[in-house]
């Protein structure tokens, strides 16, 4: 693990102690990964080889190179966790999904406002809000 990727999970993990707290987000942060990706494959970018690419496989890729200057392990592993969520993302239509990220977004704000009595951790540095998703898949595999 990268010192960078280390210093943004030690920040992060300061603002999620509470088990309550980090089971909303366990919840909260796959369902709106799950919805930002249903509604940006909605989006229509190009078409490669027969195969519709739309935003949600864009922003894939682009979090993913990200990722990749942050630990490649865990990379490959969220790019695995990513398509998974895109694939599915495809059956969801765009009502439904919008709907999922509301929701998502409360159990983000009843586990800090409730269980960790503190302000989300992007409300300081906005990088969190991809540091997130990669902390859950971290802890969940053990390399947090």
């Amino acid at each position: 693990m990268s010192p960078i990727l280390r210093s943004h999970f030690d920040d992060y993990a300061a603002f999620h102690r509470t088990a309550g707290n980090q089971t909303c987000h366990y919840i909260g942060i796959p369902a709106i990964v799950l919805a930002i990706l249903a509604m940006l494959a909605k989006v229509p970018l190009v078409t490669l080889s027969g195969f519709l690419v739309t935003g949600a496989e864009a922003l894939v890729l682009a979090v993913t190179l990200y990722y990749l200057t942050l630990d490649t392990k865990l990379a490959f592993s969220m790019l695995a966790a990513s398509a998974l969520l895109a694939a599915l993302g495809r059956w969801i239509p765009f009502w439904p999904g919008l709907a999922l990220f509301v929701l998502g977004w409360v159990f983000q704000y009843v586990g800090h406002y409730t269980y960790e009595k503190k302000a989300p951790a992007f409300y300081r540095n906005f990088a969190h809000l991809l540091v997130g998703p990669l902390w859950i898949l971290a802890k969940a595999t053990g390399r947090a």
